[in-house]
């Protein structure tokens, strides 16, 4: 098989698994209406980057991710609000680079886990920094933080385990 027709194939499979991801972020509004479940405690969206991040590994592609998938969500459910989308493509961009610089120094999974949990610390940072000047909400903070920050710290260990497992094949 030539190179053209890996790549070609290789670029499929990119794009099936953002397909995927995309349809996933775009669905769990729908389900948590029909459960009235506050799934959006859990950040779907973010759950989505980090997934697209292990299955595909190219800083592009996450970078992409970071940008369609509030975007496509907001156009398909009309949510996030557009604002709130702006807010939330800073945030994952900024959890994709600061894990993409972070990640050059962290060869073990501690190393991993300690990125990624930074990445999204900083990715909350920006999220409400921007969010407090573009919205000037009543209340800044609506998801508990405490809960925020178990799905940051599950989530950071949940990437970390599962790169660590995906290295090791």
């Amino acid at each position: 098989m030539n190179t053209t027709s890996v790549r070609a194939q290789s670029l499929w499979r990119v794009a099936a698994i953002d397909v995927l991801l995309l349809a996933v972020a775009c669905l769990v509004p729908a389900v948590s209406h029909l459960l009235s479940l506050p799934l959006y405690y859990l950040n779907p969206m973010l759950l989505m980057l980090l997934a697209g991040m292990l299955l595909v590994s190219d800083r592009r592609n996450a970078y992409l991710l970071a940008v369609l998938l509030p975007v496509v969500s907001m156009l398909a459910v009309g949510m996030p609000t557009p604002l709130k989308a702006l807010c939330m493509v800073a945030e994952y961009s900024a959890v994709v680079f600061v894990y993409g610089r972070l990640q050059s120094w962290c060869d073990r999974f501690v190393g991993t886990l300690g990125a990624m949990l930074v990445a999204m610390l900083c990715g909350k940072v920006v999220y409400y920094l921007l969010k407090a000047l573009l919205l000037s909400p009543v209340v800044l903070v609506n998801t508990p933080v405490w809960m925020q920050l178990l799905v940051v710290v599950v989530a950071a260990i949940a990437f970390a385990a599962l790169l660590n497992l995906k290295t090791k094949n």
